[in-house]
């Protein structure tokens, strides 16, 4: 595969940094580490050399001849430079291109592509600094992968973890993998559920957390497609260079998704839209509880992915894919909306079950479409994104015009 170079900075994430070590390794690739003095704080360089069968570089000036730039040999061989955890420190200095110890003075040299994961306290990584040296990285092509959010080392709960282990490694094969038929095109891709409004305190809506929407935009934006990401409320962060459009209710979903359509190559709806809003509209005090009982009025609303069917009508443009998120006979209810829904491919996942579907990162599927179906099993959430979008490549290289690869999901996860 090819020569990572790790770079592993003074973060208690240090440790998580092994666990990406060897999920490289895992895929084919092999690793070289490279540890800042502060990061020795956090774990030792025995574990790295154990595991990468290499030398932990350490020392910018390590005694021996041409030692002093063996930064410049190692810029020419790696294939990609990455550093997790990058703290604000290690980000600041990347910004203003400041080479200090080997670590820095890499990323100078070196014309591989470079991905950082950040990791730090909440407030700092939402410090002002911060977000514009992130910025500036980002511009000149660094590919970031966003923290976590939970409880962090210094106690405090928010936005900063390191990203798992598992997502590092996507970011990087993402990274190496060749251009696909994504350069270039415009995908539309849903994400989250939709609240349909009471009063001004309570709502209708669902369990979607979004994370599968999130997972087809991401891998979209990896494989070079402008992506436009259309919202609902939900409590993860939208991937780095996704154009992100809020929205709240099923109806702004709608008006969100069918304005963007025309310019769409491909149309993505992972959403979980609501199927029935309040009748009459959002009720503008909240409702007393006057009675054991509440009986609400309910109104169907727009089939979003239906009516993109019936938009598209016979042309090429876009390809929609969309999803059946079913509890029973999953299969045979997504064949129907297949057909009646005139989308190109349906993703079907059976929700009822504890290890797939909602508010998991991983799912399971399978890909039904008019001349069959391709069972997937169980595996992340990235990853199933990744087959669903080279499906979409190959039906766009099917098409004789510029295609519009759409993946719709109105009831996705």
């Amino acid at each position: 595969m090819g020569l990572i170079a790790l770079g592993v900075t003074g973060g208690i994430g240090a440790y998580k940094a092994v666990e990406i070590a060897r999920g490289l390794q895992e895929v084919g690739h092999d690793i070289v580490a490279i540890m800042t003095p502060s990061a020795h704080r956090f774990v030792g360089r025995v574990t790295f050399e154990a595991i990468t069968q290499r030398r932990v570089i350490t020392d910018q000036f390590a005694p021996g001849a041409n030692a002093d730039i063996e930064h410049i040999a190692l810029a020419s061989d790696i294939k990609v430079l990455l550093v997790a955890p990058a703290t604000a420190n290690l980000i600041g200095k990347f910004a203003h291109g400041i080479a200090d110890d080997f670590l820095t003075t890499l990323y100078l040299a070196t014309r591989a592509p470079v991905v950082v994961a950040p990791a730090m306290n909440t407030n700092m990584f939402e410090h002002d600094a911060v977000v514009r040296n992130l910025a500036t990285l980002v511009e000149r092509g660094v590919h970031v992968v966003g923290p976590g959010e939970g409880h962090l080392a210094c106690g405090w709960i928010g936005k900063g973890r390191l990203a798992e282990p598992a997502e590092v490694v996507s970011a990087v094969q993402a990274v190496l993998r060749p251009p696909g038929d994504l350069v270039g095109r415009c995908v539309v891709v849903t994400a989250g559920p939709t609240f349909e409004d009471l009063d001004p305190v309570r709502y209708v809506g669902n369990r979607s957390s979004g994370r599968m929407g999130l997972a087809l935009a991401s891998e979209a934006v990896a494989r070079g497609a402008r992506v436009v990401l259309v919202l609902g409320p939900v409590g993860l962060e939208p991937p780095l260079g996704a154009e992100v459009v809020r929205v709240r209710n099923a109806a702004q979903m709608r008006n969100a998704v069918m304005g963007h359509a025309t310019d769409a190559d491909a149309v993505i709806m992972a959403a979980a839209v609501a199927d029935y809003t309040v009748s009459g509209g959002v009720h503008p005090e909240k409702l007393a509880k006057d009675g054991e009982t509440l009986t609400l009025n309910l109104t169907r609303t727009t089939d979003i992915l239906a009516e993109l069917g019936r938009w598209r009508g016979d042309r090429n443009r876009p390809v929609l894919v969309g999803f059946a998120a079913e509890t029973q006979e999953v299969v045979a209810h997504a064949k129907t909306k297949l057909d009646a829904k005139r989308v190109d491919v349906m993703v079907a996942n059976d929700v009822s079950r504890t290890d797939a579907g909602f508010d998991v990162d991983t799912n399971a599927a399978t890909l039904v479409e008019s001349t069959g179906a391709t069972d997937l099993p169980l595996q992340s959430k990235r990853d199933l994104a990744g087959v669903i979008l080279e499906r979409v490549e190959a039906l766009l290289s099917l098409r004789a015009s510029p295609a519009a690869a759409d993946v719709v999901d109105d009831d996705a996860p």
